[in-house]
């Protein structure tokens, strides 16, 4: 003698309601999946773009300064190297590419008058 139990049919209200959560399942099944793809495809990105960068070696770099300037300290700040400088009592920001060492900008400071 077996025993089994009598699944009964859905009611049209309960098949539409589980076809409409079977359909957000999916949805957020897919969601997920772009989402996931996403970060890895944003990572590899990063991981091959770092690894490709030629790196130039710089070789004797002279830096000329104007008279009477001396540097105040120097520092670097990501991929910069940072030099401060003093020149006739007017503070002067220089900073250059920390891999190539040319220069990437200037920054004047002066006094009000």
């Amino acid at each position: 003698m077996t025993t089994e139990t009598a699944v009964p049919e859905p009611t049209p209200e309960q098949a539409a309601l589980f076809a409409r959560v079977r359909r957000m399942m999916l949805i957020a099944g897919l969601t997920t999946a772009l989402a996931i793809c996403a970060v890895l495809i944003a990572v590899g990105y990063r991981l091959f773009k770092s690894e490709g960068r030629a790196v130039e070696v710089a070789g004797d770099v002279i830096a000329t300064l104007p008279k009477g300037a001396r540097i105040v300290s120097t520092g670097v700040a990501g991929d910069r190297l940072v030099v401060t400088l003093d020149i006739g009592g007017a503070t002067e920001l220089r900073t250059f590419d920390a891999h190539t060492l040319k220069p990437a900008g200037m920054l004047k400071f002066a006094n009000e008058p």
